[in-house]
């Protein structure tokens, strides 16, 4: 029994080792609690409606199936595009949300669903989208306050740790600049004490 769940855990291990990440530089540290800036980066994303679980989804199906191919290549046919993480959405609104922030994104029930792009890739190289549902977007550098937690990320865990990173930027002196986004880092069948979510804010 404990072979097989060593076994497993080194499973989950390469796994989360051999995706990409954005690149960052870690700004400042006080557990759960960093300070990122993040280098300019590309994602594609989608717009979707309905529940966080709901878009979140809808979200991954859309963004997934043009990453195994539903694209054109700059040199024609299709190409598949390697997964990185993490999924993130955001609730599409003017202030920070807190009930519900893979990163997702919520206005009059919209979310914003992204996958960050290879590093490898730039917007001229990038596969377009056959669907028009997805777009292709450059996100210039970047600063985030961020608070990292395990478990399931569902929309009362959400606001809790939203609420708790949003305290802290205050006693910071950090002033949030765009929405808190739910970037979610492992595949569905991890286990949920080696989940890891995070919530982010951009600040100035």
């Amino acid at each position: 029994m404990r072979f097989a769940i060593g076994l497993l855990l080194s499973l989950f291990a390469g796994f989360a080792m051999a995706i990409e990440e954005p690149e960052y530089t870690l700004i400042e540290q006080a557990k759960p609690f960093e300070l990122r800036k993040y280098k300019p980066r590309i994602v594609a994303e989608v717009v979707v409606g309905g529940s966080m679980e709901e878009a979140s989804g809808t979200g991954f199906r859309l963004l997934a199936n043009y990453i195994f191919g539903n694209n054109t290549a700059r040199s024609g046919g299709s190409e598949k595009i390697e997964m990185t993480a993490p999924v993130a959405m955001e609730p599409r609104s003017e202030k920070i949300s807190m009930t519900a922030p893979v990163s997702m994104e919520q206005s009059s029930g919209k979310w914003r669903v992204t996958f960050v792009m290879p590093s490898q890739y730039t917007m001229d190289t990038l596969p377009r989208p056959n669907n028009q549902a997805v777009t292709l977007r450059q996100i210039p550098e970047k600063s985030y306050a961020v608070i990292r937690f395990s478990g399931f990320a569902g929309e009362k865990k959400v606001a809790e740790k939203t609420a708790e990173l949003m305290d802290w930027m205050g006693r910071q002196g950090l002033n949030p600049t765009g929405n808190a986004e739910l970037a979610r880092y492992n595949p569905p069948w991890t286990l949920p004490f080696l989940r890891r979510n995070e919530i982010m804010v951009e600040y100035k």
